[in-house]
């Protein structure tokens, strides 16, 4: 059967002699594997679809399930700039792999490929790499079950303890100042770091603007969510440990 999707190449690798297996995040049909038969050969009128962060039209033969093979393909948004930028294309790696290893194929769809479609946009804008990634990586967070919880004491239930709070990665959202004793190791959260997480779990990444956030606000939130993430996921990607080389040598 014939398939026409909007989609974007989350993966690619090669596959035998000059051919290509790439993974799509599509609008309207889950996540998909497509055969695209020599495209790694030279001057192959399918090399530009199987770039990374590529956006485009894809149409392909699959039979009920398993790989599809390419027929034919237009792009729509090319995401160059992307590539062309270390710090972007790592940025925009780790969204690609973290959304295909954490989320099924049955869980991918429009709100998905809008969410990645919107992270790429405000990449090749210009916008905060570390802000972007911190929206993504709490919406991954809610979908997988682990959004943590930041209106309310994650122990006794209280509203919004302002007072001394601490933030639990192990338990899953903010500790008053009566429950701290419940996770020692419980991070400290500063107001305005708080309240831009409450931020990131209420808005999605295609309503986020410019975001104007102090250096040691940034760096805080990158710490928080990275806490999070692995004390969550627990996951091990390539992408994570470029991301943490750049930070090494402050690329």
């Amino acid at each position: 059967m014939l398939h026409r999707v909007e989609g974007i190449v989350i993966r690619s690798m090669d596959y035998g002699e000059g051919n290509a297996i790439i993974t799509l995040c599509t609008e309207n049909a889950g996540k998909v594997g497509v055969l695209v038969r020599g495209a790694k050969k030279v001057k192959s009128r399918h090399a530009a679809l199987i770039q990374p962060f590529t956006v485009g039209q894809y149409v392909f033969f699959r039979n009920n399930s398993g790989l599809g093979t390419l027929n034919s393909g237009e792009i729509i948004n090319s995401h160059h700039p992307i590539r062309e930028d270390l710090i972007k294309a790592a940025y925009g790696s780790y969204a690609c792999e973290l959304l295909d290893r954490v989320l099924h194929d049955e869980e991918t769809g429009s709100f998905w490929f809008r969410q990645l479609s919107a992270c790429l946009d405000a990449l090749e804008e210009g916008k905060e790499p570390g802000i972007i990634i911190n929206v993504f990586e709490m919406k991954i967070l809610q979908a997988a079950g682990y959004g943590p919880q930041l209106d309310s004491c994650v122990a006794c239930g209280r509203e919004k303890p302002d007072d001394e709070m601490r933030l639990s990665p192990r338990l899953g959202g903010i500790l008053c100042r009566s429950c701290r004793h419940n996770d020692p190791p419980a991070m400290e959260v500063s107001p305005r770091a708080l309240k831009l997480l409450r931020l990131f779990a209420a808005l999605d990444l295609t309503r986020l603007g410019n975001v104007d956030v102090k250096e040691s606000t940034r760096a805080e939130l990158k710490s928080i969510m990275r806490a999070f993430m692995d004390t969550q996921l627990g996951l091990r990607l390539k992408s994570q440990n470029f991301l943490d080389q750049l930070d090494k040598y402050n690329i």
